[in-house]
């Protein structure tokens, strides 16, 4: 793992957002295409809307999500949602949106159709992760009713995943396809994540599901 610290949030956002930028330039040029596997949430936001305004050849650019509440696009719980909102818009708007969601009750209901739709972009080419101050990531939470299948060396794709603090279910990718992307990010921000984020190096993925993609991570820290 390789610890970053920024003097400030917005420093930290912008220079992430042109090394992000600079590692999908990288995999355009070299491959012709580029998968780009983002969190939810409001903290990427920033990064998202210096991204949406940079000069990628944006269709060939796949986007997908670490993970997906299971909500309709049109809920304010969507990732999706923001994803639009914050991401797909400007010089991005033409990027390759992969979905994590489907019209469904459940999210078994869609699994496989999902995983199909995801299997063309892997290995992920930049991986960017969040983490929660429980130490979880994507929806990879302590406890979780699928924990350790999601964090198994041969899980699938995708698991349906439901936690007490996860709130309504979700679907996320697993711990084996997130550690086998090619570029992985963590952005954290605040003293409290920074201190959890120390613990967890320490704690087994099961204890602390973020420590299941350390190894090879760049963690990007700022107050």
């Amino acid at each position: 793992m390789n610890f970053e610290t920024y003097p400030d949030r917005e420093l930290l956002m912008l220079s992430l957002a042109d090394r992000i930028a600079g590692e999908l330039a990288d995999f355009l040029r070299r491959e012709g295409r580029a998968s780009f596997c983002v969190p939810g949430g409001t903290t990427p936001g920033p990064i998202f809307d210096t991204l949406s305004g940079v000069d990628l050849d944006w269709e060939n650019v796949s986007v997908f999500l670490n993970d997906e509440r299971w909500v309709p696009e049109d809920s304010p719980r969507s990732n999706t949602r923001l994803l639009r909102e914050r991401l797909l818009r400007g010089k991005a708007l033409n990027a390759d949106l992969v979905p994590l969601y489907a019209p469904a009750d459940q999210p078994e209901q869609v699994l496989d159709q999902l995983a199909e739709g995801l299997r063309p972009h892997l290995p992920i080419s930049v991986l960017l992760l969040g983490m929660g101050a429980d130490m979880h990531t994507a929806s990879l939470f302590p406890g979780a009713d699928r924990l350790a299948e999601g964090l198994s060396p041969d899980a699938p794709i995708l698991l349906p995943m439901r936690a007490e603090a996860a709130g309504e279910p979700r679907i996320t990718l697993t711990a084996p396809h997130l550690a086998g992307a090619m570029n992985i990010h963590v952005l954290i921000t605040g003293t409290e994540k920074r201190a959890a984020l120390e613990r967890a190096a320490h704690l087994s993925p099961l204890e602390a599901p973020i420590a299941a993609v350390l190894k090879n991570a760049t963690v990007h820290w700022a107050e």
